[in-house]
């Protein structure tokens, strides 16, 4: 286990990043305030699959989902498996819970708010994937302490995640490209990177679908994007 120190700015204890944008429409909100608390991830408490499915099976975790495309793609690919989206953007959260009851996948459960808090309390070595899709590269130096990829989460996604498990992440941000490779290779003891040449990371993988987003960021923004797949030792 790769060790840090007390005060490392690059831990993060907690999420950055706005809450809400515009308001919510009838439908959302109606959502947000009744179909949500059905699948909310329990605010105290073991976060385990039987917990919260009832049931032993492959536990994935997605940190900053968006407006939940992904997540949802993959619990309607994988419908044995159980997932966890946490976001905290209400907006956000009110897309992936259309996109959960319409689909109605009875294998997903929602945080509203932070995911650390959340993966914090899952057990060491129970999850099967974790995903980190485009999150905010927070792009001054200053801030780069508040990035998702830093050694504090990081080593946490390497505890989290079982033996052959697999961490995913994606940006279509250099900046951010850089640190989070530079911070990979503290790790490369405990993940090992799943490649062979470069399509490996700028073709996006089978069964890893297109948010929203990112086909913004390559369309509208003519972004490059890159495809990270890490798999735990």
């Amino acid at each position: 286990m790769t060790a840090h120190k007390e005060g490392d700015p690059t831990t993060l204890n907690r999420l950055y990043g706005r809450s809400q944008g515009k308001p919510l429409r009838a439908y959302q909100q109606d959502l947000v305030d009744n179909f949500l608390p059905s699948i909310a991830v329990p605010e105290e408490g073991p976060v385990t699959a039987e917990r919260l499915f009832g049931h032993d099976c492959p536990l994935h975790f997605e940190i900053g989902f968006g407006a939940g495309e992904h997540l949802a793609y993959r619990a309607d690919l994988l419908p044995d498996h159980g997932f966890i989206g946490a976001e905290p953007f209400l907006n956000g959260v009110a897309a992936a819970l259309a996109h959960v009851k319409e689909s109605n996948l009875g294998n997903v459960r929602i945080q509203h708010g932070d995911a650390l808090q959340v993966l914090k309390r899952i057990p060491d070595g129970a999850l099967t994937m974790l995903y980190l899709l485009h999150p905010d590269p927070w792009p001054k130096n200053k801030h780069a302490k508040r990035r998702m990829m830093n050694d504090g989460p990081v080593q946490m996604f390497a505890d989290k995640l079982k033996p052959g498990g697999e961490f995913r992440f994606g940006t279509d941000h250099p900046v951010y490209l850089r640190h989070a490779l530079m911070i990979m290779r503290r790790f490369s003891d405990q993940f090992e990177w799943v490649v062979e040449s470069p399509k490996d990371w700028q073709i996006r993988p089978s069964g890893w679908p297109e948010t929203r987003y990112e086909h913004k960021a390559r369309t509208v923004f003519h972004h490059e994007v890159w495809y990270f797949r890490f798999r735990r030792k």
